[in-house]
């Protein structure tokens, strides 16, 4: 059985890593997100992709530049799908209180060493006070980030984003201890697959938005998949 994952929340769908994103995804049954995160100026997680503002905020400046309170008052709609109504940028704590999803990873994208320790205390705090403490795997494609996490936070779940081969991935998700490798799929050949189920590893895949690519990840036994589009992912996965 292939799960899905919605990525930053129904991203095909709706202005990507928003609430209104994150509905979306609900709506079609799909429980689980993938979602990106940054610190504020002071210090708060924000859900965006990018460290700077322009491409969803069409404004100028880093993430980090802004307060939350300044944040979240941006419209994040830019370069998304058509939406009639604003689409700010949340805090994850308001996706915590208002989402009712069964697992969500949460990208942290690559920090400096003191960040990446910010960043991590600060999920576990958040995951804590919320009792999401086993519903949460920290994700990143940084050692930074992943070393953090191992040292800081050991009883928070973490996954490795793998985008390109030239460390083995599966080396580097056993070093850090890592629950989830999610894989490009371009790299998810069986053979690898195979290897890193055996080393006890969930294997997520990203971003799939094929129905044809979907079946066939789905035929080699990927554990979920990540898509902009939940709603075809249950339609085309639904009878699998």
């Amino acid at each position: 059985m292939t799960l899905i994952y919605g990525h930053r929340g129904a991203k095909g769908e709706a202005p990507e890593n928003t609430l209104t994103s994150f509905q979306e995804c609900l709506k079609h049954g799909v429980r689980r997100c993938e979602l990106d995160l940054h610190l504020s100026m002071d210090g708060e997680l924000m859900v965006i992709h990018d460290p700077t503002l322009k491409r969803t905020a069409d404004r100028r400046g880093k993430v980090v530049e802004y307060s939350a309170a300044d944040l979240v008052k941006m419209d994040a709609r830019k370069g998304g799908p058509g939406w009639v109504k604003p689409c700010p940028i949340p805090r994850l704590e308001e996706l915590f209180e208002t989402c009712d999803f069964d697992h969500w990873q949460l990208e942290v994208k690559s920090a400096s060493r003191t960040r990446a320790a910010t960043t991590v205390l600060a999920i576990r705090e958040m995951a804590v006070r919320f009792g999401l403490m086993d519903k949460v795997t920290v994700t990143s494609s940084s050692r930074e980030v992943l070393k953090a996490a191992v040292e800081l936070t050991p009883d928070l779940s973490r996954g490795l984003v793998a985008e390109y081969a030239w460390l083995d991935p599966l080396k580097v998700a056993q070093n850090y201890g890592c629950e989830i490798l999610a894989l490009n799929w371009t790299l998810c050949t069986p053979e690898r697959l195979e290897k890193a189920q055996r080393q006890g590893l969930h294997v997520s895949v990203w971003t799939v938005n094929e129905p044809a690519l979907m079946r066939r990840l789905a035929d080699f036994g990927v554990d979920s998949l990540i898509t902009d589009f939940p709603g075809l992912a249950t339609a085309t996965l639904g009878n699998y």
